[in-house]
C-alpha cells in the first residue's frame, strides 16, 4: 500500500512523543506532521473536551467531527452547544444512512438491543469510515488506561482503511490517565457534561450507557449487558463498507 508516512518515522515519532503532553503530540500533529487533511473525532467527553481546548490553540478551525447517531442522550447534544459557542469549534456532524424511525422498519425495533454490532456500524462505523476516506488523519482522545482493549494504542499509528487507501491515527491523549484529563479540566474551568454527576463515566448512546457501579471498570457502563467494549471505529478491520450493510444482506 502507498504509505503517508515512512515507517522509520513513524516508529522515531512514537519513540519521540511516547510520555509527552498531548500539546507536544498536538503540535507535530497539525503543525509539523505534513499531513493537511486532518480532523479530530470527538464524543464531546471529558478526554475530547481537553482534546479540542488543546487543539484549537493550536489550528482554531481544525474540523471537529461528530457522529449524530440519533440516539444521544439529550444533555450530549445540549452540551456539544454549549462547548461549540465557547470555543468557537469547526464541528461537522456525520450521519448515516438510517435515522432511528427508518433503522426500525428496516431491521426491526431496538436494534441496539438484538445486534449492537450491526446498530454502531449503521450509526457510526459507516459514517465515520465515509469522512475518513477524505482525509490523511484523524486525531481521536483515546487513552490506554480506560480499558484493556485499548492498552497498547500507539501515540502514531499508520493503517490501511481500506484497499488503497492509507490513513494516520493520532492518539495524543494515550498516556494520560484518567485523573490528569479531570485535573486539566478543573484547572482550565472547562464545563463538562452534566451525565458525570450522575454516575456515568462512559457516555455513548441513551440506549446503551448507564452509570457505573462500585469498582467497576470505566468503560463497563458503554453497550451493558451486551458483551460488547468497543463500537468499531477504533478497530480498523471490523470496518466494512457501506454496501456490505443493506436490509437483505443483515435481514429486515
Amino acid at each position: 500500500m502507498d504509505l503517508l508516512l515512512p515507517p522509520d518515522l513513524v516508529r522515531e515519532v512514537n519513540e519521540r512523543l511516547e510520555g509527552r503532553p498531548p500539546r507536544d503530540v498536538l503540535d507535530w500533529a497539525l503543525l509539523e506532521s505534513g499531513l493537511d487533511r486532518i480532523a479530530v473525532a470527538s464524543s464531546f467527553q471529558a478526554e475530547t473536551t481537553v482534546l479540542m481546548h488543546m487543539a484549537v490553540q493550536v489550528k482554531p478551525d481544525v474540523p471537529i467531527l461528530f457522529l449524530e447517531t440519533g440516539f444521544h442522550f439529550a444533555e450530549t447534544l445540549a452540551f456539544k452547544e454549549r462547548l461549540t459557542e465557547r470555543l468557537g469549534l469547526n464541528v461537522i456532524d456525520l450521519r448515516g444512512d438510517v435515522t432511528p424511525d427508518t433503522q426500525a422498519a428496516r431491521h426491526g425495533e431496538r436494534l441496539y438491543e438484538r445486534d449492537p454490532g450491526l446498530c454502531c456500524e449503521l450509526n457510526k462505523v459507516i459514517p465515520l469510515k465515509r469522512a475518513l476516506r477524505d482525509l490523511d488523519a484523524w486525531i481521536t482522545g483515546l487513552r490506554r488506561d480506560s480499558s484493556p482493549t485499548r492498552a497498547d494504542a500507539p501515540i502514531v499509528d499508520q493503517y490501511e482503511l481500506e484497499p488503497g487507501k492509507t490513513l494516520v491515527k493520532v492518539n495524543p491523549m494515550a498516556n494520560w490517565t484518567r485523573n490528569e484529563v479531570w485535573t486539566y479540566i478543573r484547572d482550565h474551568d472547562l464545563p463538562t457534561l452534566p451525565l458525570y454527576r450522575l454516575g456515568y463515566m462512559s457516555i455513548g448512546c441513551a440506549p446503551c450507557s448507564r452509570a457505573l457501579f462500585p469498582g467497576e471498570d470505566e468503560r463497563a457502563g458503554r453497550w451493558a449487558g451486551r458483551m460488547k467494549a468497543e463500537c468499531g471505529i477504533h478497530v480498523a478491520e471490523t470496518a466494512r463498507d457501506a454496501e456490505e450493510v443493506t436490509p437483505t444482506a443483515r435481514g429486515t
